[in-house]
């Protein structure tokens, strides 16, 4: 058969002489076919093994017939919110409203609800009470065990609770889910599925259940914050598939939730077959006339070479989906598929992207992660590299050659981020040349986050001087190169252990480099992150140490204001947070001061002896806006 989009209504199921699908997915966002889609991922891999796979996306919650469209299926339900967590989906981290819902046609919002996969799943259960629902994604991912959710600001249960679904597939499903459609396929019942690793289930009690850690009960963790941080970490510590053990939550006694432990990590082959799938590679066509999927912009030109992070950061969820072991495909499956993106007919020349959650992480971290494990507890970045860490980007360099070498190919840039501290742990500097001179556009994008070394030890990231090396580094080798080249810093305010002070120590750092950042990310308690629980609770789940955390509206408000202290906006806050760090040397006419006094003049002004209107002779030009162009441009900042 044709390859063709898998089936969302009862005429598609016509078309390929379906009278019943195995699987029903629903979904919170649009249809698009494409493997950077978890929804296109898990349905393709199904079909692969000969199940019949069909798609309900974004159907209208408030209509339980919409759960209805393509009939019951034989073996049961698969449901995920989408891409993203619903409430980051739907709300800043200063929980308002967002705009646009890029995975939605059009780009509007409101077709999906708040905590969409609760929603879905209880909206089959009214309908279809005895059909087996199994959950997964990211929403679900985040939230399988009881977990701290921002938006409602408490403890939540397991979502596998609240939402009456029978299984978490979790992590990356694409081994579970096979294993959970052969279990059904063979006549077990959905409540008899207890064995397969990377799942949750519910239980009575835990007579059958082995080799198992107990958690603390949920009232526990509602009643101590400091248990809660314990029983984290327990978590946290238990996300590798070499050692990570079952673990059994319970809720007063009346129900276990259990987790197995993660599935095992893919091999090449796994993943080369995985994205080498009949994807169609685009949004489904029924979306066209309503404006396509905004998303696929980002995507369309993009190749996944690789999954997992060892970086670990303290505020990124990644250890806890996709785990810390990276897996990758071959140069051969990538090179398919550029080949493929090159004959698209919209396509310019230009690769946008080859990597990952990091990009240039091609190997496990070291020899022994794929046959022990990661370290429990042991970062392989943080606080400095381990000595055992294999800091080689041989097979990466290798792989952007042959891409950019490709027929049609004019360009390839690499968007996906990559680890600044990996790259100096890496003693050649190959890389660093080959990335200069072929893969970076006038700008490259890096995260050092902040600058204060009290905030990047709870962030997880190296010390500022590693930062200040890699930007020596890449200016000296911009400038062998004849190149004009820029670093964009990505920065985080508000984050655990961030006070005035270490909010103003960035502020000064932005000023000496002359560059007032266009967008700052305000730290955003996303579930199950060391950062967010830090946030919740006080504590460091790693050491038990107290943290100071800002929560106070206006505090954050006030550290965010600091690092675009230039805007005129933000004066009076940043006037207000100088004053209250006791930084009033920051405040005057100094070039190393942040902002000048107010006396009744404009922002950045200052009269001497002119009109009240400061229009006098002696006052003092308004410095020129610097652009990002000259960010990093002196040597060694």
């Amino acid at each position: 058969m044709k390859p063709d989009f898998l089936p969302i209504s009862r005429a598609d199921m016509s078309v390929r002489g379906w009278n019943q699908c195995d699987f029903v997915y629903v979904c919170g966002d649009a249809y698009v076919d494409h493997p950077s889609f978890g929804h296109a991922i898990i349905s393709r891999v199904l079909e692969a093994h000969g199940y019949k796979v069909g798609i309900i996306p974004q159907p209208d919650w408030k209509d339980k017939k919409s759960v209805t469209a393509l009939g019951k299926p034989r073996l049961g339900f698969l449901v995920s919110a989408g891409n993203m967590d619903s409430m980051v989906n739907h709300y800043s981290v200063s929980k308002k409203r967002r705009q646009e819902d890029s995975y939605t046609p059009g780009g509007v919002m409101g077709k999906r609800p708040d905590y969409a996969a609760v929603v879905y799943c209880n909206l089959i259960r009214s309908v279809y009470k005895d059909s087996p629902i199994i959950l997964g994604g990211i929403e679900a991912s985040l939230r399988r065990l009881a977990h701290y959710d921002y938006w409602s600001d408490r403890m939540k249960r397991s979502i596998l609770l609240d939402s009456q679904a029978d299984l978490i597939s979790y992590g990356m499903g694409e081994r579970s889910v096979v294993e959970i459609a052969e279990a059904l396929d063979s006549g077990i019942d959905v409540k008899d599925i207890t064995f397969i690793d990377g799942t949750v289930y519910k239980a009575r009690s835990l007579e059958s259940v082995y080799d198992y850690e107990l958690l603390p009960d949920y009232r526990e963790l509602l009643r101590d914050k400091k248990e809660y941080a314990r029983s984290f970490y327990v978590q946290y510590s238990n996300t590798d598939p070499f050692t990570g053990k079952r673990l059994a939550e319970p809720y007063d006694g009346q129900v276990y939730v259990v987790q197995n432990p993660p599935s095992r990590p893919l091999t090449q082959e796994e993943m080369d077959e995985i994205y080498d799938l009949p994807y169609m590679r685009n949004y489904h066509p029924c979306y066209e006339e309503l404006g396509g999927i905004p998303a696929i912009r980002e995507i369309k030109f993009s190749l996944i070479s690789n999954r997992g992070c060892f970086g670990a950061c303290g505020f990124c969820a990644l250890t806890f989906h996709q785990g810390r072991i990276i897996q990758a495909r071959s140069h051969e499956s990538l090179i398919r598929e550029a080949r493929l993106l090159t004959e698209e007919p919209d396509f310019k020349g230009y690769i946008h992207d080859v990597g990952g959650p990091t990009a240039d992480f091609r190997y496990p971290a070291c020899e022994k992660q794929m046959t022990k494990g990661a370290c429990k507890n042991r970062q392989c970045l943080f606080p400095e590299p381990c000595e055992n860490l294999r800091a080689d980007h041989g097979d990466y360099i290798e792989l952007l050659r042959k891409l950019r070498s490709l027929p049609k190919v004019k360009k390839v840039f690499i968007r996906s981020g990559i680890r600044f501290d990996y790259v100096l742990a890496d003693r050649k500097r190959t890389f660093l040349r080959e990335l200069c001179e072929h893969h970076v556009s006038g700008q490259l994008k890096v995260a050092p986050e902040h600058v204060a070394d009290p905030v990047l030890k709870r962030m997880g990231k190296p010390q500022n001087q590693v930062y200040r090396q890699f930007v020596k580094e890449y200016n000296e080798m911009n400038q062998r190169l004849g190149k004009k080249q820029y670093l964009v810093p990505y920065l985080m305010s508000s984050h655990p252990g961030s006070t005035l002070k270490e909010a103003v120590e960035l502020a000064e750092y932005l000023r000496d480099l002359g560059y007032m950042p266009e967008q700052v990310q305000d730290f955003y308690p996303t579930p199950s992150t060391i950062s967010t629980c830090m946030y919740y609770t006080g504590y460091d789940c790693r050491t038990m140490e107290k943290v100071y955390v800002p929560t106070n509206p206006h505090e954050k408000a006030m550290q965010r204001a600091l690092i675009q202290y230039r805007n005129p906006k933000n004066y009076d806050l940043v006037m207000e947070a100088l004053k209250l760090a006791g930084r009033t040397d920051l405040i005057g006419f100094d070039k190393k001061c942040l902002i000048r006094p107010k006396d009744g003049n404009p922002y950045g002004r200052h009269t001497r002896g002119g009109d009240a209107g400061g229009k006098g002779k002696n006052t003092p030009k308004p410095r020129p806006k610097k652009t990002i162009r000259n960010v990093h441009k002196k040597k060694g900042t």
